[in-house]
């Protein structure tokens, strides 16, 4: 992220503020909005049109609620190139039950050659376009092309989107991923399970809707249903899957037009095909899950949404908003009791540039312990 680009967030968080506390209404901000990105060719008349329209309620909410400033603000979304430090308001740090750690167990260099091996499958981020057209602009003016809707056609058809997807700005066909799981289900018969981590949904992300997002989310499934049946399946969730994208509401956001209540109610819908009820509450509550896969060795499954600093919920309380975290610990410390093997899974890194430090430095301590 450039300074420029930290220098106009921090102007058009203040002027949003400024519109928030002068009770300007949602329309009139989004006008407004919507005016400066196209006047700033920031993108396209429609996509300022649809990404502002689609932002503006939840946007004026978090503004209305949150007690950061607008450099304060920007330091959260954008990173450490525009601000340092974090806000005192955004520190917190999770508790430990009064249990010593046990002695570290030096693990040996070499597996024993009569230990048994899984194969496993991870699939993420296919972010499958259903809109997809060989042949069309690849190369438009908009941050997603090979659409019908991408303007006019390359005059030799080689030049245009390729018929089973495109390097350029393009997202993937579905007949791309349909050969894929075919590809997979003939070559690999024995593989153990599936890792399935997430981002379905396609990057026109000014265009997207809840029922957009729970159709792409279905229609995967059914792939998944359909190639790999008997297969045990083990999803986390993406960013991307939220509509906005990147929105995932805290539980104290009861409102149903800004509630993240549509998505986890059909992920545990659609999750259930593969998992046991015991993981349902949780699901339905934070889209995360732990699951034994066989004796001694348990799966983890994170919702690392709530550590997107792209999630604008986060800048009204970023305090482990789920209680996932706390979770973890009680999760960990049984499979300790237990001794089983865990693998934790999840979409974005933690100690990446998009997770919050806040919620990797606290992640890393519970790892650590």
């Amino acid at each position: 992220m450039t300074s420029v680009s930290c220098t106009a967030c921090k102007a058009g968080v203040g002027l949003l503020f400024h519109y928030v506390r002068s009770g300007r209404s949602n329309a009139e901000i989004a006008a407004a909005a919507t005016k400066l990105c196209i006047k700033l060719k920031m993108q396209t008349p429609r996509v300022c049109e649809g990404i502002v329209n689609v932002y503006v309620g939840e946007v004026v909410e978090v503004l209305r609620l949150a007690i950061l400033d607008s450099n304060e603000i920007c330091a959260f979304i954008v990173g450490e190139s525009c601000g340092s430090g974090t806000a005192p308001s955004m520190e917190w740090s999770v508790a430990f039950p009064p249990v010593p750690k046990p002695p570290l167990e030096i693990p040996s260099p070499q597996p024993n050659i009569e230990t048994p091996i899984l194969k496993v499958l991870q699939i993420s981020d296919t972010h499958w376009d259903p809109l997809y057209e060989p042949g069309s602009n690849a190369n438009c003016n908009e941050p997603l092309c090979c659409r019908l809707s991408s303007g006019p056609r390359p005059p030799r058809s080689h030049l245009g989107a390729g018929l089973w997807g495109d390097y350029r700005k393009c997202d993937t066909p579905r007949k791309t991923i349909e050969s894929m799981f075919e590809h997979i289900a003939n070559t690999h018969k024995d593989i153990d399970y599936i890792l399935w981590t997430g981002d379905i949904p396609a990057h026109d992300v000014w265009n997207q809707s809840h029922a957009t997002s729970l159709a792409m989310l279905r229609d995967t499934v059914d792939l998944f249903l359909q190639y790999f049946p008997h297969i045990p399946i083990f999803p986390a969730l993406g960013n991307h899957e939220g509509a906005p994208v990147n929105s995932f509401a805290p539980p104290w956001v009861t409102d149903p037009t800004q509630s993240i209540d549509w998505l986890y109610t059909e992920l545990q819908k659609e999750w259930s095909r593969w998992l046991p009820s015991t993981t349902l509450n949780t699901v339905r509550e934070g889209a995360y899950y732990s699951t034994i896969l066989s004796p001694g060795f348990k799966i983890i499954s994170l919702n690392m949404n709530y550590c997107n600093n792209k999630n604008w919920w986060l800048l009204v309380n970023s305090t482990d908003p789920t209680d996932e975290l706390k979770w973890l610990i009680f999760e960990l410390q049984s499979s300790e009791f237990a001794q089983e093997k865990v693998h934790i899974i999840g979409h974005i890194p933690p100690g990446h540039s998009d997770c919050l430090q806040t919620w990797s430095k606290n992640y890393y301590t519970i790892i650590s312990r």
